[in-house]
């Protein structure tokens, strides 16, 4: 016999109101992704967009990230850095 499994019911993910709490963007994360207040998940996608559209996305090692001038002043200087790096150095330039 066939045993039926009751199949789950699927629920939406709840976003972590955490997140969701806009940031203020210092002046220079201004410049790539705006100066109005937005929530973390958001400047996140405007950066992922910023570094997409102007191709800083390494070619070989696809998890480093090749600064331009503007990403240069928020990796504080650096020339490239890993994705997993950038959050901690982007981090440091919004206003909670």
């Amino acid at each position: 016999m066939a045993a039926k499994k009751k199949a789950k019911a699927k629920t939406k993910r709840k976003p972590n109101a955490a997140f969701m709490k806009p940031v203020q963007p210092d002046e220079k994360l201004a410049v790539i992704v705006g100066s109005k207040p937005l929530p973390r998940t958001e400047l996140t996608k405007k950066l992922w967009a910023y570094i997409k559209k102007h191709g800083l996305q390494d070619k070989k090692n696809r998890r480093m990230i090749n600064a331009d001038a503007a990403l240069k002043a928020v990796f504080n200087g650096k020339a490239s850095t890993d994705m997993f790096s950038m959050t901690a150095l982007v981090s440091k330039h919004v206003k909670k």
